[in-house]
């Protein structure tokens, strides 16, 4: 059989005409929309800057976004010169040119492709290794630690309240969550009953509260202001309301606050079981009877809000 003949060079030419006009099409457009993706839209985006961890987050979606953008805008560029350039003639029904294997377009797919997805992933673990990523907990164990010496904040979740002990201030025990500006935080979340999952949002942190383990999580706060904490896995009837808010204060306010508390608790401290890094079941009447002396109801470990007057 004879080799199929080479297509006559107009239309070789027209073919490269084509490419060049969508290459024009999309070029500027793409580089718009990553200019205003990157300076205007990336700052606003969530979780913000309050934290390391928050602000690694911010940072890879925002290259994410800007990596996403020129692709879609090539297809959706593609797609509308096809619309217009290709679109069937009437009275047309003839079938287009038959389209074989290429191994140039092949290979350069199969190439670039790796390349990127390679890419990727070198990225995603060193944003995840150096500012602690997303604090998504660690496990016990974690690989990577901050050269500081963190605050360790022990989050208690149960249902359906957050409580938090401080051990390197006597391990007093509050549903107050309050950390320092610039100082590495160790959280080690834990559940005196059902899975939950503390989620410290302005802070890009949410780890697993598993009873019975010890999941670490990691973040140094970068600026001061309120934190929402919610819960972000389904654990009972009361699951949306569980949360509450944290502040991050200075250094000097944090320790102020951290002393003062220690000491108006210490009576309260002494009810409560050893500070460990998980806690028995059979501790929560203990944990719950120093919690009613330090004024917060609840029994059993079961919490209500006071706004819902029919209790299960």
């Amino acid at each position: 059989m004879a080799a199929a003949a080479a297509p006559p060079p107009a239309e070789a030419a027209d073919r490269r005409n084509h490419g060049l006009r969508i290459f024009l099409l999309w070029l500027p457009l793409a580089v718009a929309a990553d200019l205003v993706i990157y300076l205007v839209w990336g700052p606003h985006l969530p979780p913000g800057t309050m934290s390391s961890s928050a602000a690694s987050q911010q940072f890879d979606i925002k290259v994410m976004a800007v990596l996403a953008a020129p692709v879609m805008l090539f297809v959706l560029v593609y797609f509308g010169y096809a619309l217009a350039v290709w679109r069937q003639q009437e009275g047309d029904e003839e079938d287009g040119p038959a389209l074989h294997g290429n191994a140039r377009i092949q290979a350069t797919w199969i190439t670039v492709t790796s390349a990127i997805v390679l890419s990727l992933f070198v990225f995603g673990t060193v944003e995840l290794i150096k500012p602690n990523g997303a604090g998504a907990g660690e496990g016990p164990s974690p690989i990577w630690k901050p050269g500081s010496t963190p605050l360790q904040v022990q989050v208690i979740a149960q249902q359906w309240k957050f409580t938090y002990r401080y051990p390197q201030f006597g391990g007093f025990e509050t549903t107050a969550l309050v950390l320092p500006k610039g100082q590495w935080v160790q959280f080690n979340v834990t559940s005196l009953d059902v899975i939950h999952s503390f989620w410290a949002y302005q802070l890009g942190v949410k780890a697993d509260a598993n009873p019975g383990v010890n999941n670490v999580a990691y973040t140094k706060p970068l600026q001061t202001g309120q934190i929402t904490v919610r819960c972000a896995e389904l654990c009972g009837l009361w699951h949306g309301a569980m949360y509450n808010y944290g502040h991050v204060v200075s250094p000097a306010q944090f320790q102020s606050w951290a002393q003062s508390t220690e000491v108006q608790l210490a009576s309260v401290t002494k009810i409560l079981p050893p500070y460990a890094t998980t806690y028995d079941p059979t501790v929560i009447p203990t944990i719950n009877k120093a919690m009613a002396k330090a004024g917060i109801t609840g029994a059993n470990g079961y919490y209500y809000p006071p706004q819902d007057p029919v209790q299960p």
